[in-house]
Parts: C-alpha cells; sequence; structure tokens
C-alpha cells in the first residue's frame, strides 16, 4: 500500500512512562513460538528426521491453508549447526523478529548449519542476511554451498535489496537525520521540531528489511537423507551471516513450447549482456500479429524498461530457467505520472487509454533493481490494467511491487506466483479492479502490505485472494483490505507481520471508497500476528478493524479461521482518537473462529459500534478476554461497543458479566507470551 507522507503520525498520543514501555516490549520479546528460549551459543537439535515446516508451524496446523507451492521449508534454528540460534524476538528493528518463525541462526567465519533434505532434491532457495557497509549500499559476501558428495559451491550474497534505515519512506543511508522532525517519534515520546532541546536519535535509526533471498539450481538432483550444508567462509566472507531457512525445490526440466514464436528471431540476447528491450517490443508486435505465442527460451535477459503487452501470450521455460533482469535507470526529466525512474516491468496499457485485454503471462522470472522506495515510480515487476488475463508461475523480485494494477479493470487471475523482497506492496489490486483472484501465490518479505484491496476514488468490488501464504512483511499488513463490495478472502496462510500491522486489515483509510455488500474472511489462519503499532503504543490484533476515514458498516462475517499464537489481541476494533466519536465499526459477525494463544486479549474494542460471536472457542489468553474500552467516554451505561454473545463461545473468554458492554478497559495490559500452538 502506497503511503502519504503522514501516514505514520497518526493515532492516539502515549501518556505512559518510558519505563512501562520497556517493560512492554521485553515481554514481547519473550513471546516464543516454540514455547522456549534457546540460549546463546547453544546449537539446535538434531532430530531423528528433517523438521519441516510451514510458516514456521507443524504442517499438520495448516492443512489445506496456504498457497500450494512446489517447494519444503525447513527453518534454520530447527538445522544442525555450529553457529548460534537468535531469538525468538517479536520487537521491529532485530533480525529475530524479521525471521520466519521469529527465531534464525547466526553463523560467524568457519561455522554452518546443515539441512537433512526431506525429499528429492535439485534446487534450493536461501533467506538470509549480512551486514550493510558502513555508509549503506550493501555488502557482498560468499556462502559455501556442499550438497550429498557433491563438490562444494559458492553462493555469492548481497545485502543491495535490504538494509533501510529511518521513517517513512526511509532512507539507504544508515547516518541520515531524521525525515520527519515533525512526527511524533516513539523512542523520545516527543515531536523533536517541537522540543527543546532537540533529542538525540540514535543512529542508525530503525534498520530494517535486512533479509533477501537467492536460488540456486544445483545440477543434480539428491536423494531424501541427504545433507545441504551452508558456511560462512573462514576467510574472505561477512563478519557474520544470519540463515532464516532453506526452502528444497525439484525443478521440472525447461519447459519447450512448439510452435510459438522465439524472441531470440528477433534478436533478444540470453547471455544478459546486450540490452533486448527493442528485440521484445518488436517480438511481442508479431506474435501479437499472427495469434500465436511468444516463447521466451531459457537464459538472462536484459530489459531496462516497460514491456508493454496487449492481446499476447508470453511463456517461458520456467521462472527457474527464463530471468528478465533489469537495471533501474533514471529517467532525464519525471515522467507524466511522476515517476522519475524506469525499470524491468510487463506493463499493461493505462486505463485511462481502455487498457489490456486478453494477456498471458506464465514460466519466467522479473528481477529488478530496486533498492529504495519512491512511490511515484513506476517500477513495478507487473503493472497497469490488465483485463480477462492470466498471470501464472512468475517469480518476481526485487521490484518496488510485485504487481501493482491500476483499474478499471475486470477479470484477472493470478496463480502459482512467487513474489520476494520487495520494497512495498507484494500486489496491490488499486482502484476499480472487478472480478479478479489471487491465488496459490506466496509472498514473502514485502516492505508494505503483502497483498491489498485499495478501493481508492473507485471501488473494487467481486474479487478474491484465496489459498495464499504472506510471511514476514516488513511494514503494514499481509493482508489489507481499504473499502470495496463483495470481496472475500478465504484459505489463507499469514504469518509474522513485523511492524505496524496485522496478518489481516480491514481499514477504512488512505481515501479509500466504503466498504459496501458483503466481505467474507473465511478460513484463514494466522500465526505470531498483531505487531506493536509504534505511533499508538499499543499491540495490534492478529485481525484488526481499522475506522478512520468513514465508519464501517457492511455485512462483514469472519467465519472458520484460526488466529494462533497472537502476540498481543487476536481481534481488534479500534478507530483513531481525532475521530472515535464521529465512526463506528459495526455489522462484524465471527462464528466458529479458534484463537490458539494470545498475549492479551481474545477482543480488543477501541471503538463505537457492535459485534457478534458464536461458536468462538478460545485457550491460553494472556489478559481479559474482552478488553473493551468503547469510544473512551466510560459512561455510566457502560461501553459504546456492544458485545452479542450467539452461544456455543467455549474458554471462558466471553463472561456472562462482560455482556453486553461491560468497560473493562486497560490501555495496555501486561503480555503474557502462550505457549507454542498445538492440535485442538
Amino acid at each position: 500500500m502506497q503511503r502519504s507522507v503522514d501516514d505514520g503520525a497518526a493515532g492516539p498520543r502515549p501518556h505512559v512512562p518510558i519505563a512501562r514501555i520497556i517493560a512492554t516490549v521485553t515481554a514481547v520479546a519473550l513471546a516464543v513460538p516454540g514455547g522456549s528460549a534457546v540460549a546463546a551459543g547453544r546449537t539446535a537439535p538434531a532430530g531423528p528426521a528433517p523438521a519441516v515446516t510451514r510458516a514456521g508451524l507443524d504442517p499438520a496446523l495448516v492443512v489445506g491453508r496456504g498457497a500450494r507451492v512446489d517447494f519444503v521449508e525447513q527453518e534454520a534454528e530447527n538445522a544442525r549447526t555450529t553457529g548460534t540460534v537468535i531469538g525468538p524476538d517479536r520487537t521491529a528493528y532485530t533480525l529475530a523478529s524479521e525471521a520466519s518463525g521469529r527465531r534464525a541462526v547466526r553463523l560467524t567465519p568457519g561455522q554452518y548449519v546443515e539441512f537433512t533434505l526431506p525429499a528429492a532434491t535439485n534446487a534450493i532457495t536461501v533467506r538470509y542476511s549480512i551486514p550493510d557497509s558502513p555508509t549503506g549500499g550493501g555488502t557482498t559476501a560468499p556462502l559455501a554451498v556442499t550438497a550429498g558428495h557433491g563438490p562444494a559451491r559458492t553462493m555469492t550474497l548481497n545485502s543491495q535489496y535490504a538494509w533501510l534505515y529511518n521513517q517513512y519512506p526511509f532512507s539507504n543511508d544508515p547516518g541520515a537525520g531524521l525525515l520527519h522532525p515533525d512526527w511524533w517519534i516513539t523512542e523520545c515520546s516527543c515531536v523533536p521540531a517541537a522540543t527543546t532541546p532537540p533529542p538525540t536519535i540514535a543512529k542508525p535509526f530503525r534498520p530494517h528489511h535486512f533479509y533477501d533471498e537467492q536460488r540456486l539450481l544445483l545440477g543434480h538432483t539428491y536423494r531424501a537423507g541427504e545433507v545441504i550444508r551452508l558456511t560462512a567462509p573462514a576467510r574472505g566472507g561477512a563478519a557474520w551471516t544470519v540463515i532464516d531457512l532453506l526452502d528444497t525445490h525439484l525443478v521440472a526440466p525447461p519447459r519447450v513450447v512448439p510452435g510459438a514464436v522465439n524472441v531470440l528471431a528477433f534478436g533478444a540476447d540470453p547471455t544478459g549482456r546486450r540490452e533486448s528491450a527493442d528485440a521484445f517490443d518488436r517480438a511481442v508486435a508479431y506474435a501479437r500479429r499472427v495469434h500465436r505465442t511468444l516463447y521466451l527460451p531459457p537464459g538472462t535477459y536484459q530489459v531496462n524498461r516497460h514491456i508493454i503487452v496487449d492481446d499476447v501470450t508470453i511463456a517461458g521455460a520456467g521462472s527457474w530457467y527464463t530471468v528478465v533482469r533489469g537495471r533501474e535507470i533514471t529517467l532525464g526529466t519525471p515522467a507524466p505520472d511522476g515517476s522519475v525512474h524506469t525499470g524491468v516491468g510487463f506493463y499493461g496499457r493505462d486505463a485511462a487509454d481502455g487498457g489490456s485485454s486478453n494477456v498471458h503471462l506464465s514460466g519466467f522470472a522479473v528481477e529488478g533493481d530496486v533498492r529504495e522506495r519512491i512511490d511515484t515510480d513506476q517500477v513495478n515487476a507487473i503493472g497497469g490494467a490488465l483485463n480477462h488475463s492470466t498471470i501464472d508461475g512468475l517469480y518476481l523480485h526485487h521490484t518496488k511491487v510485485g504487481m501493482w494494477f491500476d483499474g478499471p479493470m475486470t477479470d484477472l487471475r493470478v496463480t502459482n506466483t512467487v513474489i520476494a523482497d520487495q520494497i512495498a506492496d507484494g500486489l496491490n489490486f488499486h482502484t476499480g479492479v472487478t472480478h479478479s483472484s489471487v491465488s496459490h501465490t506466496f509472498v514473502r518479505n514485502t516492505g508494505d502490505d503483502g497483498l491489498a484491496m485499495w478501493s481508492e476514488g473507485t471501488g473494487n468490488a467481486h474479487n478474491t485472494f484465496d489459498h495464499n501464504t504472506v510471511q514476514s512483511p516488513v511494514l503494514a499488513n499481509g493482508i489489507a483490505l481499504y473499502g470495496g463490495t463483495d470481496n472475500t478472502i478465504s484459505n489463507n496462510l499469514v504469518a509474522d507481520p513485523v511492524r505496524e500491522g496485522s496478518a489481516i486489515q480491514v481499514g477504512s483509510r488512505f481515501g479509500a471508497e466504503p466498504f459496501t455488500g458483503h466481505l467474507w474472511i473465511t478460513d484463514n489462519t494466522t500465526v505470531r500476528a498483531g505487531s506493536y503499532e509504534l505511533n499508538w503504543n499499543i499491540g495490534l490484533g492478529a485481525i484488526w478493524f481499522y475506522a478512520l476515514d468513514r465508519s464501517i458498516d457492511a455485512d462483514i462475517q469472519v467465519v472458520g479461521d484460526a488466529f494462533l499464537d497472537s502476540t498481543y489481541n487476536a481481534i481488534m476494533l479500534v478507530s483513531d482518537w481525532p475521530v472515535k466519536d464521529a465512526v463506528s465499526i459495526s455489522n462484524v459477525h465471527f462464528r466458529d473462529i479458534r484463537v490458539d494463544g494470545t498475549g492479551t486479549s481474545v477482543v480488543s474494542a477501541r471503538s463505537a459500534g457492535s459485534a457478534s460471536f458464536a461458536n468462538v472457542d478460545a485457550r491460553h489468553v494472556g489478559a481479559v478476554g474482552v478488553n473493551n474500552c468503547g469510544s473512551f467516554h466510560f459512561t455510566p451505561a457502560g461501553s459504546e461497543f456492544t458485545v452479542t454473545d450467539l452461544g456455543g463461545n467455549d474458554g471462558g473468554w466471553l463472561a456472562p458479566w462482560l455482556l453486553p458492554n461491560t468497560i473493562t478497559c486497560d490501555d495496555r495490559p501486561p503480555v503474557v507470551p502462550p505457549p507454542a500452538p498445538a492440535q485442538w
């Protein structure tokens, strides 16, 4: 979600001593996904079988939810290592907090972590972090990879696409002063520009976005039971290397498309040495004219600008074999849309020009070169308006946003795609996207919302996000909805949002059109969700409803969801302090919900309105089941928020004395870390 420059400044101002803030943050740091801490210096235990996880969870807890993927996840903290397990930690700006499962392994030179393969493997993805350079801009370092009895290979890691600092929209300079000295700063409980004497802010200020990932074809298929070892070289490497996880793949041979137009025939260079954008343009025009598929054979193609697509099918040999890579290019003069850079991307025509239709993209990777966030830049992997189109099996990496669609547009299907290491959103349906869907798509390490529907100016309608996995958004939410009509969020798995967001957000903000009709949020699982909102100084819910620009009163059904190991609340309904008496949240219905572990409450209500609950079972609740503050007027008649008990709510969290609107307000209750999630 692209944010206005004052976005981070809103919210109730804290009136709480610094000592209490520190105590609360410390309590969050002790929230242990596995139920116990691993002492510094100890190695992870070696189990009798490889420890396979999904979003750091036992896969049995998420059967049928999340994306169908072609890899197996193994967390480094569960592997054999001579390094040090870091974490768990859920505070922002730490390496452990941005790791999957909130733990990782830190290697110093000469140390290793090794994984026993759970299945046949011929390719790997390594998620890692290495230090930034002292002045920003990143470093490179080798990582030795040994598979089975094969020869050692070297991956060259880099941190050029990681390590951001400071306030939104962030800086690459670790020594930068405050970008917005007129914004509220939690660390000093002040507005620096209005403070005499001005406070001293430690530098680097708010480092984040630490991780990157890299893929490697091994050139051989290794059997289940063989070992892959990742070693930080004893000499010539980084001062430290953090390994978060290893994804192991069995990649099929390159795809061939008989009868297709071949991009090589138009002068494209598969070695990546020469620019191929003009050759792509010629090939796209010809394929469209003769109504045949355009084939991109194995290779790396250098493309440093947008390729405009309309009424054309483009198929690669597979995202591991066909890579379209580009540099970010500074424009001589800003473009009409405000862009000051261009870069690699496949774009439909602008909606104002009618958009594009019948575009089908599949089987290739887009590797960008975006290292800073400039919201006016169109440097996304896929963009524009695509009607009656499909996107399948892409790998989108190092662009600003993986996919950003500006409507009006209709009938787009995104499937089986991986979006990783973005500076901003993973995917955003923006302005009048209708009858479109995203399914079986895997999103990891975005710099903003993982998947979003933003009804700015024109409403999105009849869209679905189904069976997707979103992991570790560094800022904002896993899945976010800003207005719209008759949309559905179903069967998704969302894990580990880090800062100022949560797993699922329903928000009337950013100038969005109202929510109308119904909104279905069904059969999703969230884990380790609900981050600390720095500006408000409160913990958010795993799912949170936020009334800011207007009230939320559509028919909202939250059915069959599981909220696991929530850092603070499982469910939060909140309005911003300046508008709390003008807006409300109502007509929200929770049914057949399981809450397994909350640091604080099951429900936190900080708004006027109402919600109903039926068959909501909760266990391991850290505080009072319903933390009902309403609109903070504390009237003799009770809270301005009404809770309706429709029966079947087990676990004692919805105690009779809490109903319907008993004031139980504790502004910042202490956090009680729950045990690890388990089968119900």
